[in-house]
């Protein structure tokens, strides 16, 4: 494995880490306009295959640091564009891993620390300032 590709791992586990001991994360935009997903919000389509994407990049991504201490109900989500409640149930873990209110609903807190958190490759890098597929269809802090 290309070091860049063994750096990159091992920074996105070490965000996670800290996220989950400090309980705070680096702001992220999105698009204007993306809706709330969960139950009560959007429950399919493009936003809700992000979410289910990114919980398993992450997941996956954990579990190959083992940084993981409290392991999601479910270790890998159909990625079919369905919220169900296997994606429900993982987005609560989620939210509890980086401290946020364990409502099910990916809103801009939430969809923040997705996009900080998840697979940069479809979610562009609020670093840079880049825009991937899942920054259109992820709600998150507009600043």
């Amino acid at each position: 494995m290309p070091i860049r590709i063994k750096l990159a791992k091992n920074a996105a586990a070490l965000a996670m880490a800290g996220m989950v001991v400090l309980g705070t994360a680096g702001v992220a935009s999105a698009a204007p306009g993306a809706p709330y997903l969960g139950y009560g919000y959007a429950t399919s389509g493009n936003g809700v295959w992000c979410v289910q994407h990114s919980i398993n990049y992450l997941v996956n991504q954990l579990y190959a640091q083992g940084t993981i201490t409290t392991p999601p109900p479910y270790r890998t989500l159909a990625e079919d564009s369905a919220w169900g409640p296997k994606t429900d149930a993982n987005v609560r873990w989620f939210q509890k891993m980086v401290q946020v209110g364990q409502d099910g609903v990916v809103g801009p807190a939430t969809g923040s620390r997705l996009l900080t958190l998840g697979d940069q490759d479809f979610n562009g890098s609020p670093l840079s300032g880049s825009h991937g597929y899942c920054w259109y269809y992820i709600p998150g802090d507009f600043n």
